[in-house]
């Protein structure tokens, strides 16, 4: 036994899940591990997370932002139990049925779910909002510009360093004039894989909220905007333009400021991705992700055809290359 198993059951043993049985559950893009525990008495079940503190987890912002979201009737996991200074939760189980499962076995449930999931935005960002870091333009611009330092890069052996320069000054600008105003909690991957559909509760409640550590303050269009334009599964056209329609018309935001900003942050996400996912295949060993790479540049280009981002349309079209088979395979190969 490991020495975080030894730690793992020392919380476990102060739980009615001592005696359970242990399955490993598919993980994230982090360090996190996780397992379910299942009690061979009475079927019950919890989720546990393994966050190692020695490779920069934590699980202090799973816990407060778990509590924030249940405080406003939302279902994030309850905690049954926590270890922060090892890296320990032992969490309530939501199940297995992500939104993106539930829609393969019923596509006919697809306007229903995205329709609550929606309103769950509207209904967190009437809230009031936690003390979080601001998703701010600088930092929307850096992840951005690993576009150029990981994807490019990684394909090319170099990068245009003048044009990822010009592309960092412009941005961060046109992030400046479309994206401010408001801000609210945004969880920062809100998409189909990350959401449980929970149909035996009431309401917003039948979202089961997953993956939301990384909050942080930005614009109201950027959760809607990741949900919508996902890289994991299909979204269609419709169902995108009716929940954006659906969005302002429940909040009262003005249509052209929102879609613009939409847009704008769509591009800053969509390029987050194509440096994170190479980052991930290059320096971390998961070349899967490379698999996602398509869906982002697709994604990408629709959005460049915004008018607010004529600044850098052309300069990105020309510096980043595209994800052609064969320029998959070098990000996978390395």
């Amino acid at each position: 036994m490991t020495n975080r198993a030894i730690l793992a059951e020392a919380l476990i043993a102060q739980t009615p899940w001592s005696g359970a049985q242990h399955a490993p559950l598919a993980g994230d893009a982090s360090n996190r591990r996780y397992e379910r525990l299942t009690d061979p008495a009475t079927g019950r079940t919890a989720v546990l997370m393994d966050a190692p503190p020695d490779k920069g987890e934590s699980v202090e912002p799973f816990v407060r932002m778990s509590e924030y979201l249940r405080s406003i009737g939302l279902s994030a996991p309850e905690i049954y139990a926590e270890d922060s200074e090892y890296g320990f939760l032992l969490l309530e189980d939501l199940g297995d049925a992500l939104f993106a499962r539930v829609l393969r076995d019923d596509p006919t449930l697809e306007r229903t779910l995205y329709d609550v999931a929606t309103d769950v935005l509207v209904h967190l960002h009437a809230a009031h909002t936690l003390s979080l870091d601001s998703y701010d333009p600088a930092l929307m611009t850096e992840l951005a510009a690993l576009s150029f330092t990981k994807y490019a890069q990684g394909i090319q052996g170099s990068h245009d360093e003048e044009a990822r320069t010009r592309f960092e000054l412009r941005f961060a600008d046109i992030l400046h004039r479309e994206t401010g105003g408001t801000r609210v909690v945004v969880q920062r991957d809100y998409h189909a894989e990350n959401l449980i559909w929970l149909p035996d509760r009431d309401g917003l409640a039948r979202v089961g909220l997953l993956d939301f550590q990384s909050a942080m303050l930005g614009h109201p269009a950027y959760d809607l905007m990741s949900l919508l334009q996902d890289v994991r599964r299909t979204v269609p056209v419709g169902i995108e333009m009716r929940m954006i329609d659906r969005y302002i018309t429940a909040t009262g935001v003005d249509g052209h400021d929102f879609r613009t900003a939409y847009a704008v942050l769509g591009a800053q996400r969509n390029l987050r991705i194509l440096g994170g996912f190479a980052r991930l295949a290059i320096d971390y060993g998961k070349p899967h992700y490379v698999d996602l790479i398509p869906a982002a540049w697709a994604h990408l280009r629709r959005d460049l055809e915004h008018p607010a981002l004529v600044p850098v349309a052309d300069l990105l079209r020309s510096a980043l290359p595209e994800p052609s088979p064969e320029n998959l395979a070098k990000l996978r190969s390395q």
